[in-house]
């Protein structure tokens, strides 16, 4: 991954935590990077590492810190960051969703080494859509539940969140069922 998501995990930690429990983060995960580089690759292992630190230094789950990560991903790091690139997206949470599956080509233009996921949808209605979410990493559909819950948030649009389908239990891909009340 990009070294602004393990920015953007520094940042959720220090604006919510305090820096004291950052510099203990780092030191639980056994992660020798005084800081990340925005636009350089990290392997994957080093934000699963974090993940886990923030989960064991502020007793929550990994779960837990996944989803409260996805939200700050959109509510903060994407909206100060690709602000203009967000408000392409659409002007509503129905609009981006199901366009979606274009966004990961815009972003790519920005981090070239970029291995995204890819997104799709299906039985759009008025009131929900599903969120086919097909990814090479493993473990991660928490950070999409909150990357949903985030949007939500900006569009302030409540949404409830149901995961349908999932590797977890050998399915191909993960499925959501996001749904909003007009």
């Amino acid at each position: 991954m990009y070294g602004i998501v393990n920015k953007a995990i520094q940042d959720l930690v220090t604006e919510n935590y305090g820096a004291q429990n950052w510099e203990n983060i780092l030191e639980r995960s056994g992660i020798d990077e005084d800081f990340f580089i925005s636009s350089e690759a990290y392997d994957d292992d080093i934000t699963f590492k974090l993940a886990f630190a923030v989960s064991e230094e502020m007793n929550m789950t990994v779960s837990e810190v996944l989803i409260a990560f996805g939200e700050w991903w959109i509510v903060r790091t994407s909206t100060e960051k690709y602000g203009a690139l967000m408000k392409s997206g659409g002007t509503n949470l129905s609009e981006f969703l199901v366009n979606l599956p274009l966004f990961h080509n815009r972003i790519m233009l920005i981090y070239p080494k970029l291995t995204p996921p890819e997104f799709k949808v299906s039985q759009i209605s008025e009131n929900s859509i599903h969120l086919h979410y097909f990814s090479k990493r493993e473990g991660l559909q928490e950070f999409v539940r909150g990357l949903i819950q985030g949007l939500g948030i900006m569009f302030k649009t409540p949404t409830t969140i149901n995961l349908i389908q999932t590797r977890d239990l050998g399915d191909s891909h993960e499925i959501f069922k996001v749904s909003w009340k007009k």
